[in-house]
């Protein structure tokens, strides 16, 4: 058998850990069965994508607002949906 050593933050740590509990398992289960279907189907078996909020068009469109409601003496407050 083979020891893998990695770093994560504790937080993260302790969600993930949490999570498998849930789900009745331990973290490092839940690794080998991650690790098992990368190896056997050749890519990570989730989605990877960067989140759209942070996209160039996105930020510079969240830019303009900005300037122009600084322009116009605008004032920003923040909206609650109801769930």
């Amino acid at each position: 058998m083979a020891q893998i050593s990695l770093r994560i933050e504790d937080e993260v740590k302790k969600k993930a850990e949490q999570a498998c509990a849930d789900i009745g398992m331990s973290l490092s289960t839940a690794i080998n069965i991650y690790l098992k279907k990368l190896g056997r189907e050749r890519r990570i078996p989730f989605e990877v994508a960067v989140d759209p909020f942070y996209s160039e068009e996105n930020m510079s469109r969240l830019r303009q607002s900005i300037a122009q409601m600084e322009e116009t003496g605008g004032t920003v407050h923040e909206v609650v949906l109801d769930d």
